[in-house]
């Protein structure tokens, strides 16, 4: 069996080498210089640091050198680095290993010979896909099994959640068949097989808008009935929108990092969630600048910039984000949202005041642009459903209001 470990962990330079500007601390709470080097220290001479440091440990070490560091400084690096223009290149997604059971689609899987693929359970002849943060996946004929090889320490992904989530959802969400445990007594979710990502899809080149209307129906169909559960997905991506045809039906997969109103109150209370959620140029800026009371809203600006990928001819991702493992890479998104929508006031996002770290005061205010600008070319009609979900404030297109849009119904654009 294999054990390849390809997880999605959000790793940036020690914070004392690279400070990111996540807030204004007073000069009064001003850490001692000892501190600080110790901080350094420690934070530098062990080899691997990176995989030692939970997210909220990287979260607390950076508002802690942020104490130490003047406004001044921090607030010139920022401004170097809003002097670096938007590349106007296609950018490249980040290579996402995913818990997605279809991140890989593969052909053929026959009986023909029975020592070609692993011995999972029941199944005999399982075919290697992929790994994610906390599993391997392996298909069968028409399924697939999610096999969980990590379950310590793995917050928020928890497949026991998972599967109690999944068997209260209906389609388009993606069914559950059955669950076991394998002859290693690993925990195992089996799933029916689909052959195609949306991500693969847009990879092939633009879609129509034929296309694009009967998969984004099944995706909002899915989000409005988990978010009237209040469930939240919190990793809305093109590769966890699984399809069986190029042309749908489209269904929504990995809840592994999903949060229930019920499921998760004992490890996450509704007002104390996971910062540490969501898929780079996915991720909504309300969880990049700490509110951790965030809901359903974010599943939307996802929604919402992946509807923007798609209307893109070629397809490309709405905001630029650096790979994970990349220095800077939640600076580099934040300035490239900033870049395209504008800087958010106090105005444009009341409730950003009461984030842990409020996007005002050190940065640098830019203007938005237009989304005919932003979107040139694509047909007004899903420039208008874009601008209604990516957007600052609480008020972003729920999808229950995305299915009643009448574009999406097909008719003309309003």
């Amino acid at each position: 069996m294999r054990s390849s470990f390809n997880g999605r962990l959000r790793l940036t330079q020690p914070p004392c080498l690279t400070p990111e500007p996540l807030g204004h601390e007073s000069p009064s709470r001003s850490l001692p210089q000892e501190e600080a080097a110790q901080l350094c220290v420690t934070m530098t001479t062990s080899h691997h640091w990176r995989a030692s440091l939970t997210a909220s440990e990287r979260y607390d070490n950076i508002q802690k050198i942020q104490i130490i560091l003047s406004n001044q400084k921090l607030a010139s690096e920022y401004d170097a680095a809003c002097n670096s223009p938007l590349s106007s290149e296609p950018q490249q997604p980040e290579p996402l290993p995913s818990d997605s059971y279809c991140a890989i689609s593969k052909s053929g899987n026959d009986d023909s010979d029975e020592e070609a693929g692993e011995r999972i359970g029941p199944y005999r002849n399982c075919q290697y896909i992929a790994s994610g943060v906390t599993a391997e996946v392996y298909r069968h004929k028409d399924r697939a099994l999610k096999v969980i090889t990590e379950t310590h320490g793995i917050e928020p992904h928890n497949p026991t959640r998972e599967a109690k989530i999944l068997a209260q959802l209906k389609k388009p969400c993606i069914p559950l068949l059955e669950t076991f445990r394998d002859h290693e007594d690993r925990f195992t979710l089996v799933f029916p097989y689909m052959p195609l990502t949306l991500s693969a899809l847009l990879e092939r080149g633009p879609l129509t808008n034929t296309q694009i209307r009967s998969i984004f129906n099944d995706v909002f169909h899915a989000l409005a009935d988990i978010h009237g559960d209040a469930i939240i997905h919190r990793d809305v991506k093109p590769q966890a929108i699984l399809l069986e045809s190029p042309d749908g039906p489209a269904y929504l997969s990995d809840f592994g990092t999903a949060w229930h109103p019920d499921l998760s109150s004992t490890t996450e209370p509704a007002a104390a969630k996971i910062l540490d959620i969501g898929t780079g140029p996915y991720r909504a800026p309300e969880v990049l600048f700490g509110d951790k009371s965030y809901g359903p809203p974010v599943d939307m600006w996802a929604a919402g910039c992946m509807l923007a990928e798609c209307v893109r001819h070629p397809p490309k991702p709405l905001f630029e984000s650096r790979a994970v493992h990349e220095d800077g890479n939640q600076l580099g998104l934040i300035l490239s949202i900033f870049k395209t929508i504008g800087t958010p006031t106090i105005e444009t996002w009341p409730e950003a005041a009461s984030f842990r770290t409020p996007p005002f005061e050190i940065y640098r205010v830019f203007e938005a642009q237009p989304w005919e600008a932003i979107l040139s070319g694509v047909d007004e009609g899903w420039r208008d459903m874009i601008a209604a979900l990516v957007r600052y404030d609480s008020k972003r297109m729920t999808a229950q209001q995305a299915l009643e849009c009448q574009y999406l119904k097909g008719d003309a654009a309003i």
